[in-house]
């Protein structure tokens, strides 16, 4: 009963902070006074040519609608459903794939990181390092992040209360690195299923860190299928918009050219259309707020 009532007043208490720490990823700033950022992607990479496509053409609607862009696939999905699921196209040809979309677009890049040896030669490849929400709490893998002086993205992992984001956030800044931003990419919610807190925004931007909205995850339903995760991508607008209302730094979002068509995810990804329309009613919002 003392921790539940010691974490409600801590919701109840905490400050809306209007401008938070501007972090630099390559080129672009999130936070700050920056207009909100998109990270997306494929969400495993698969052929190249998927991967550049989708890339450019990300690229030049962020770039249409003035957006900072930073994009995002995975050389290797560690934590599928199924020992019988595409991982992906493995590290040395995802971080070389990487380096092109880098050079040819001149884009900042990021990745997933899932071990602590895999540190080093990705963070040679990448602008920022991401951390999956399973690894949020990887005391050594978040160390070894930090050390590297590359931004860091954390996605909060579902089975974490807002306020033990602090707890993460600490472990980056005693390595001297104090480049991060937090996904916020909801919370389970019973079996095969989770909901998006949007008080969990206001409370983790309350750290003074740029808070990205992860619109595509939240509607996923983890393991549904049995031996892969379903999903409902007929909500992404709808939690995307609650967020840039509410307030948020960035949105993360999986694309894919044929979302029916991709090795993981498809469920919950967006077309590239689908992201254009989507990024226009979230500008409205961001203007409005």
């Amino acid at each position: 009963m003392e921790t539940n009532k010691k974490n409600t007043m801590y919701v109840q208490n905490i400050a809306y902070i209007p401008v938070v720490k501007e972090i630099k990823i390559g080129n672009i700033g999130i936070g700050g006074k920056n207009i909100f950022c998109l990270i997306a992607g494929p969400c495993v990479m698969e052929k190249e040519k998927v991967v550049l496509f989708t890339a450019e053409s990300l690229m030049k609607i962020c770039i249409h609608e003035k957006i900072p862009f930073v994009f995002k696939s995975s050389f290797d999905k560690a934590n599928r459903s199924s020992i019988k699921s595409f991982r992906g196209i493995g590290i040395a040809k995802g971080l070389r794939l990487l380096r092109k979309v880098r050079e040819y677009f001149d884009i900042p890049v990021t990745t997933d990181v899932h071990s602590e040896i895999q540190m080093d030669e990705v963070s040679d490849a990448v602008d920022m390092i991401q951390i999956p929400a399973f690894l949020c709490r990887q005391t050594d893998l978040l160390v070894a992040a930090g050390r590297t002086g590359k931004p860091v993205n954390i996605k909060k992992g579902q089975f974490l209360s807002p306020w033990e984001v602090k707890n993460i956030i600490e472990k980056i800044i005693s390595t001297n690195n104090r480049r991060i931003l937090i996904t916020e990419r909801g919370t389970t919610f019973g079996y095969n299923n989770l909901v998006s807190d949007f008080r969990a925004l206001p409370i983790i931007r309350g750290f003074g860190y740029p808070v990205i909205f992860d619109a595509t995850h939240s509607v996923q339903e983890p393991g549904k299928l049995g031996t892969s995760s379903g999903g409902d991508r007929n909500f992404v607008s709808y939690l995307a918009k609650a967020a840039m209302a509410v307030g948020c730094d960035g949105i993360f979002a999986e694309v894919h050219p044929e979302p029916a068509r991709a090795m993981s995810d498809g469920a919950n990804m967006l077309d590239l259309e689908e992201m254009k329309t989507l990024l226009r009613k979230l500008k409205d919002i961001y203007y409005a707020r």
